[in-house]
């Protein structure tokens, strides 16, 4: 089974837009990053509004960060 990935991105975030725009980019970033995936997990991100305006390569970056400590684990 293959490592499995969620987003949660609740309403106070803003609006249907914006939680919108923010999973795209977490999509995009992670897709970018899936190879450093940890094999047959199932992760789960709940992304805060700062995603919107963080610069994309900073958003590839802590997602790398973020997987290689799951690979740790």
């Amino acid at each position: 089974m293959p490592t499995r990935f969620g987003l949660t991105t609740p309403r106070a975030l803003g609006k249907a837009v914006i939680r919108n725009r923010l999973k795209r980019r977490m999509r995009e970033a992670i897709g970018k990053q899936i190879a450093g995936a940890p094999d047959q997990w199932s992760i789960v991100f709940n992304p805060r509004r700062t995603v919107a305006d963080a610069p994309f390569d900073d958003l590839c970056r802590e997602i790398g960060r973020i997987l290689e400590r799951c690979k740790q684990s």
